[in-house]
């Protein structure tokens, strides 16, 4: 059947942009610096940095691709199982917590640039704003997914007001009011998920009805490289993704932001296990909507006031993801380029503000950028394959290969990566539908071991001459 739009589920969703509004005016009033802008202030404690955490994650990727889409198109199994992969990413950057604090940096483009070379820090922030923007332009469609569904207005035009009102919250109160509104977007999604799991199950004609249909291929209709075409972006994207990196050394203390880490642990294995439930549910009910509409459509056949909170936390996730991603993508550009190329002597009053006007810019070309590709799912495999191909194997190496990392290699390496991954993806248009990530993140860790141990070796041997 067709989903049939629900306005009284917009109710919710008007109060939490209300309540949005005001903590975004309170951060406005509360961020002077540089330091509040990008860090909030670097004194989040363990209940914030866990809810900044999830809800970051957790955004427009899952509610309306990611697992959901995976869910909904091919299966509940291999929907399940993706999600395994942002669990052993969680499980890695708890264990360096301590050590990305350590370095003590606003952006991953600055690790880079001390571990490898400017050149490694330029194509790093060139990657980076270019993927963050390609991530920002699916909350947009996900936020119109959500006002089609209550108000039955197109997608398209959902879509421009999502873009409105991100780019807004995003340019006020940066990440302190990002991750204050994180957590309670957080909240309301745990609270909506498991106390509407059962309501969903009910309107699908219960768990036998919706198990009845669950294939016994652990991929369901993928086979295996192609399932591990979707399960390694989202582990490449997380393993070096500079918001959550931002949000570790945005916390307190060590202490706080490991339990922070921690509580962010429980709440994704709890949420990428509903989520490909209640997709896979929408199958029954909704044969031919768009993948990445399962579970917001799934809101308007249960009762009004849990549908309503679960619409509220998907609108909530949508908006603070897209805040942050942008937020983060200016920050490149402003911090890494503006400061750390054009004018390097930027008072923090000139970074602060260049930092604001250019999330206005690259969130309109954010908008544009999604109007090119088909599917939610399409788009977000391309970004999270770009970014995990050409910062992940060069960012680990500076974190692995201590002495032995040369810069040669490791610039090869993020140029390899980027290069096999739109070769694959945009010019062979995925040869054998397999997703580029299976190709690019081998060559780009391949390259940076190979070069570095021959221009490693040429080093030493010219050392050694010299000495003679």
């Amino acid at each position: 059947m067709p989903v049939q739009p629900d306005g009284t589920l917009l109710y919710p969703v008007v109060g939490y942009l209300l309540l949005m509004g005001v903590i975004a005016a309170w951060s406005y009033g509360n961020t002077d610096s540089v330091d509040d802008f990008m860090l909030a202030g670097r004194g989040l404690g363990t209940v914030i940095i866990a809810g900044t955490l999830l809800a970051t994650w957790m955004g427009s990727g899952s509610i309306t691709g990611s697992t959901n889409s995976l869910a909904y198109s091919y299966g509940l199994w291999p929907a399940v199982l993706s999600g395994t992969s942002a669990l052993v990413g969680i499980g890695v950057l708890w264990f360096l917590s301590s050590r990305i604090r350590g370095y003590d940096k606003y952006t991953i483009p600055e690790i880079l640039g001390d571990g490898i070379g400017k050149e490694a820090k330029a194509i790093g922030l060139v990657t980076i704003a270019a993927a963050y923007v390609g991530i920002v332009s699916y909350q947009f469609t996900g936020f119109g997914f959500v006002l089609n569904v209550t108000t039955g207005i197109p997608v398209e035009t959902g879509t421009l007001i999502g873009a409105a009102l991100i780019i807004i919250l995003a340019t006020t109160g940066g990440l302190m009011s990002v991750a204050y509104t994180d957590a309670i977007s957080a909240l309301l999604m745990a609270v909506g998920l498991i106390v509407g799991l059962p309501f969903i199950l009910s309107s699908a004609g219960g768990v036998e009805t919706v198990t009845s249909n669950v294939s016994s291929s652990p991929f369901g209709s993928l086979t295996g490289l192609q399932f591990l075409g979707y399960w390694a972006p989202a582990l490449l994207l997380i393993l070096a993704d500079q918001n959550m990196y931002q949000r570790i050394v945005a916390g307190g203390s060590n202490e706080e932001t490991d339990h922070g880490i921690g509580i962010w642990f429980i709440g994704v294995a709890v949420t990428s296990t509903i989520i490909p439930v209640i997709a896979f549910a929408a199958r029954s009910l909704f044969p031919d909507i768009e993948p990445g509409m399962a579970m917001i459509a799934m809101t308007t056949v249960i009762p009004t006031w849990i549908g309503g909170i679960l619409l509220a936390a998907a609108a909530a996730f949508v908006i603070t993801t897209g805040t942050s991603y942008l937020l983060s993508a200016s920050t490149n550009i402003s911090q890494d380029l503006y400061r750390g190329f054009i004018n390097p002597n930027a008072s923090d009053k000139q970074v602060f503000w260049m930092t604001r006007v250019t999330v206005v810019v690259l969130g309109a070309f954010a908008f544009v950028l999604g109007q090119y590709f088909p599917t939610i799912l399409s788009l977000q495999m391309l970004a999270y394959t770009a970014y995990g191909a050409t910062i992940t194997p060069a960012l680990f190496a500076v974190f692995l290969m201590r002495g032995h990392l040369t810069k040669l290699g490791g610039v090869s390496g993020m140029v390899a990566g980027f290069s096999a991954t739109i070769i694959w993806s945009r010019v062979l248009a995925k040869p054998f539908d397999l997703n580029a990530v299976i190709v690019s993140a081998p060559i780009a860790a391949i390259v940076i071991i190979a070069v570095s141990l021959v221009t490693g070796s040429t080093q030493s041997q010219a050392v050694t001459s010299g000495q003679d």
